[in-house]
């Protein structure tokens, strides 16, 4: 039995895409059950795990204070982190880690963490941080404190 071309890429999704094309084009005979059922799983492992990534030291102190302090707003976090995060944030919601959590005061968006951040850092759920009392307080003093921060920087 001629097995179909199997051609080498470089991601998952164009590995999925051209052994698709080979089989439905190259392929000379129809698939049989053990070869479709070790397409179905390769599929199945394809869409169940998101995409790895490295994610910047500025993307994980945004994700930081997004988990810890959220829903909070570009606005917010560009003052608390003392620099611009418009394309941090972007990045984040690209990548499926931050989501629109309704708008605030004058409209601005405020955004959440959402189930994928849980699932990619191995969090049951948000309980599951470390709390803020083992840091050194609670959210309402660590909000205070990056308050304090931001007003002694300067402009």
């Amino acid at each position: 039995m001629e097995r179909p071309l199997r051609l080498i890429a470089a991601s998952p999704v164009d590995a999925l895409a051209r052994t698709l094309e080979a089989l439905l084009v190259v392929a000379s005979q129809p698939l049989g059950v053990a070869e479709l059922a070790e397409a179905a799983e390769a599929c199945g492992r394809l869409f169940e795990r998101p995409v790895e990534r490295n994610v910047s030291q500025a993307a994980l102190e945004t994700l930081a204070i997004v988990a810890y302090l959220g829903p909070c707003s570009r606005p917010e976090i560009a003052r608390w982190r003392g620099v611009a995060v418009d394309s941090v944030v972007a990045g984040l919601v690209e990548r499926g880690l931050i989501a629109e959590a309704g708008r605030g005061d004058l409209g601005v968006v405020r955004y959440r963490v959402t189930p994928l951040f849980e699932r990619v850092f191995g969090l049951e759920s948000l309980a599951a941080l470390p709390r803020l009392e083992d840091l050194g307080g609670d959210a309402d003093e660590l909000r205070g404190r990056l308050e304090a921060l931001a007003e002694r920087r300067p402009a």
